[in-house]
């Protein structure tokens, strides 16, 4: 079938990690992609062609996710090692370790102003560090399973999480509580985000679903099932308007939140797709999976006004449904063992790194949710200079908000900030009723004593 210029479009690929991908991020200028593996390296791609790679070594086991700083002047990784890295992305690669969390890391996140930086782990907690003093500042605790995720709000005063305890919680970052809990999960949620604005959530689901929830109505607004696999991953367009979704049944699929339909799927990868996001400014996205190859795709969809692409579109709300018309496969195969980027190696400690081999494959994601085979992806890659890529406007359509919904809003924030007062006074009264009992036990000492 003959695409349309309004369709995605496979870039090219970047191939050099030896293990399968499970974290990408585009740099804030866009001219840059950073990439964590299984192989337990860090790579940083430059989208200019033929352009070196480099690979950073420090981590001793999985790397679990990568983030660049709102600035791009840092990288963040954080590894089944049970550590974090922070990068300077420059071709010497140095770096300095956070150690805190007691088993292994599972995402890192920045705030949009660069000054903290969240990681969530399996030891079931989140953990917030100050950038600028590069120290520890404090945990939140009450998931009951592993944290699998982590991500501040666009403002910086909330936090989502989501854990294999198969809940959604919203934590306040001023007063370190947990605000709101979502929990009507058949499965767990892999992953969360915040859209643009802050006002909604997704969740990617290993129960094959993804949700969209209003965290100021507590409400579920959309649910889709359009993946036959666990979704791994999801990216908001910068618009808003567009969500991308990579999962283990090999695809990714973008839906337009306003019509709320499926307009996309992607077929690129072979085997489960682990990891996509979109660039700062929309006009790019990449993805990562089993593979082990990275892919960079065009957008173009976003050009057009919404209205027009869907009436192109037709309906697809499930998986089984017929072969969508807009299912976008590559069209030119290219030979797996091409010639690949130059690839520089930085080493960041005199650590000599195991042979992590095919053994680190099995303790990234849930085995149920993996696919059989993992063989390599059949694509082409295309030379076209990206380097200066143009920052497009970004774009968002104003919610209709009654009055009725702002004062419900209203009463819930007042709510929330009466719960955190109450909160507050109850931790003040256990302190007290700890020094109480202390000085009754030093008494009793004291008596003891004197008997």
């Amino acid at each position: 079938m003959a695409s349309s210029p309004e369709d995605p479009v496979l870039e090219r690929y970047f191939k050099g990690h030896k293990a399968a991908i499970t974290s990408v991020d585009f740099s804030p200028n866009g001219k840059q992609l950073a990439t964590g593996s299984w192989d337990t390296f860090l790579m940083l791609w430059s989208l200019r062609p033929q352009a070196r790679a480099f690979r950073y070594v420090g981590h001793k086991d999985v790397i679990t996710s990568v983030q660049f700083s709102p600035l791009g002047n840092l990288l963040a990784s954080a590894s089944r090692d049970r550590t974090i890295r922070l990068w300077i992305p420059d071709k010497r690669g140095k770096s300095s370790e956070f150690k805190a969390h007691t088993a292994p890391v599972r995402s890192v996140d920045f705030s949009a102003d660069g000054q903290f930086l969240a990681s969530a782990s399996e030891d079931k907690s989140i953990k917030v560090w100050n950038m600028y003093r590069q120290r520890f500042l404090y945990s939140l605790y009450r998931h009951t399973h592993w944290v699998r995720c982590a991500k501040f709000s666009p403002d910086g005063r909330l936090i989502v999480s989501c854990s294999e305890d198969k809940t959604i919680k919203i934590w306040d970052t001023t007063n370190k509580q947990c605000v709101n809990n979502f929990s009507d999960f058949v499965g767990f949620a892999n992953f969360v985000a915040f859209n643009p604005n802050g006002t909604c959530i997704a969740s990617a689901g290993s129960d094959h679903t993804v949700k969209i929830w209003d965290i100021r109505v507590n409400k579920l607004l959309q649910h889709y099932q359009v993946h036959s696999g666990g979704v791994n991953c999801v990216s908001f367009h910068p618009s808003g308007n567009y969500l991308i979704t990579a999962s283990s049944d090999g695809t990714l699929k973008i839906l337009d939140l306003l019509e709320g339909r499926l307009i996309y799927t992607l077929q690129g990868h072979t085997g489960p797709v682990f990891t996509v996001s979109f660039s700062k400014g929309g006009e790019l996205f990449t993805s990562g999976g089993a593979d082990a190859q990275v892919l960079l795709w065009r957008t173009n969809f976003d050009e057009l006004n919404y209205k027009d692409v869907s009436k192109r579109n037709l309906k697809r709300l499930h998986f089984d449904s017929p072969p969508h018309l807009l299912d976008i496969y590559p069209r030119t195969p290219h030979p797996h063992e091409g010639r690949i980027d130059t690839v520089e190696t930085t080493e960041t400690t005199v650590r000599t790194l195991p042979d992590k081999g095919e053994e680190i494959c099995g303790y990234f994601l849930n085995p149920s949710l993996m696919s059989s085979e993992c063989s390599p992806t059949i694509l082409k890659k295309k030379t076209e200079d990206i380097s200066d890529l143009p920052s497009e406007s970004q774009r968002s359509i104003p919610l209709a908000v009654t009055d009725a919904l702002e004062h419900i809003m209203e009463q819930l924030n007042v709510l929330t900030q009466t719960v955190s007062i109450l909160e507050q006074r109850l931790t003040l009264t256990e302190d007290k009723l700890k020094d109480c009992l202390e000085n009754q036990q030093k008494l009793f000492n004291a008596i003891q004593q004197k008997i």
